[in-house]
């Protein structure tokens, strides 16, 4: 999270820091690990009221930011959620939220913000696909035209709140274009399989679209052009998941030096021992360094700036690394208590784990950062070679 905020940024982080201390606390988490939705039913819609769901979306349809930066302030809500391991589809709704101000139709717009806004209604984004199909921004769902409609057909997975949603918006492949499609969750064809999650707060599943047949009007934009859409999406996803992995480093980082001073250790505390300061030294660097790069990430997507996808592949490649390097050290300086079910360490190494795959694994992104800068140094020797 940004060093400087303005007075409302800290206002709302404030607010939602003491909304997830009361309403989503280590206790309840617990309590709902094996429950279907993962939170309790009304815990979405009051984090609705406190504008979870409202922030990328215009102010004509309903929506607006706290800020001049919508993204930073869905961000802070995002780093917020990491510090408490807190359930709920954050990235993937608002994502959705914001596709549908951008590109939607008035009466696409009429028929479904109303509800996300209110927390009443949940929707999420069937992006990714299972193996073989599963690189990051791998689409092989296919959406063929119809004379009257369009035919969707397809797996996706993982998709978060699934099995609580009752819209999706799905990407799939036209030709050599992509489509976005809204697709009702009781539509004829669709069928959702619960997936297991690492992290015992979000719920995941596999939802398959059976020749799913849908009118023209179910189709976001324009058939077979959605790619800049899609690209918008990644980012913001890619952004807010960044910024919520930091939010989880910085409570786990937090605990264990509050650990190792309160723990003694041969009369002395455990944070005076040199072993201990220079792993804490290394810890600080890394969890410093992913600030700095989420932060730098989120800026870049709200501004569009032109390095966005680079500064975005580079934060998930740093913080997926150091991140679960980080998370490890904690649990090791806990000792043998760090591994046991009953220590909440466990909650935070779940998160972090799961953020480091979702939206591009740590190698996926490395690639596609290496490529960037192969292609940078090719321009730039292109350009000598005309000089």
């Amino acid at each position: 999270m940004e060093l400087q905020l303005a007075a409302e940024q800290e206002m709302f982080a404030g607010t939602t820091r003491k909304f997830l201390a009361q309403h989503m606390p280590v206790a309840e988490l617990r309590a709902m690990r094996h429950d279907p939705a993962g939170f309790p039913p009304d815990y979405w819609r009051r984090g609705a009221e406190l504008g979870w769901t409202s922030l990328l979306v215009s102010e004509e349809d309903g929506g607006g930011g706290i800020s001049a930066s919508p993204l930073s302030d869905l961000a802070i809500v995002a780093y917020e959620f990491g510090r408490h391991a807190a359930a709920g589809p954050l990235a993937s709704s608002n994502v959705v939220a914001g596709a549908l101000s951008r590109g939607g139709s008035p009466e696409q717009r009429s028929a479904i913000l109303p509800g996300l806004l209110a927390g009443q209604l949940m929707a999420t984004w069937c992006l990714a696909e299972p193996r073989p199909d599963d690189a990051f921004g791998t689409v092989t769902a296919q959406a063929a035209a119809l004379a009257d409609g369009v035919c969707l057909s397809g797996v996706k997975a993982p998709v978060e709140g699934a099995a609580q949603a009752a819209q999706f918006l799905v990407t799939a492949r036209s030709g050599d274009g992509l489509t976005q499609l809204l697709v009702p969750a009781d539509a004829p064809g669709v069928t959702m399989t619960p997936m297991r999650s690492i992290d015992l707060t979000r719920r995941f599943a596999a939802v398959r679209f059976d020749d799913v047949r849908l009118p023209r009007s179910a189709v976001l934009g324009e058939v077979g052009r959605a790619g800049s859409a899609v690209d918008w999406q990644l980012r913001v996803a890619v952004a807010l998941t960044l910024a919520e992995m930091v939010g989880t480093m910085d409570r786990a980082f937090e605990m264990t030096v509050q650990w190792a001073f309160d723990r003694y250790s041969f009369g002395r505390p455990l944070a005076s021992y040199q072993e201990l300061k220079h792993r804490f030294a290394d810890m600080k660097l890394w969890l410093e360094a992913s600030h700095a790069i989420s932060d730098g990430a989120v800026r870049a997507v709200a501004e569009g700036a032109p390095n966005a996808w680079e500064l975005l592949s580079a934060g998930k490649a740093y913080v997926g690394c150091h991140g679960i390097e980080l998370l490890q050290d904690c649990v090791q300086i806990h000792g043998g208590i760090g591994v046991t079910f009953d220590h909440d360490m466990h909650l935070y190494l779940r998160r972090l784990t799961l953020g480091s795959r979702l939206y591009g694994s740590v190698a996926e992104h490395r690639e596609r950062l290496t490529a960037s800068l192969e292609a940078q140094v090719e321009e730039e020797s292109a350009d000598d070679d005309r000089r």
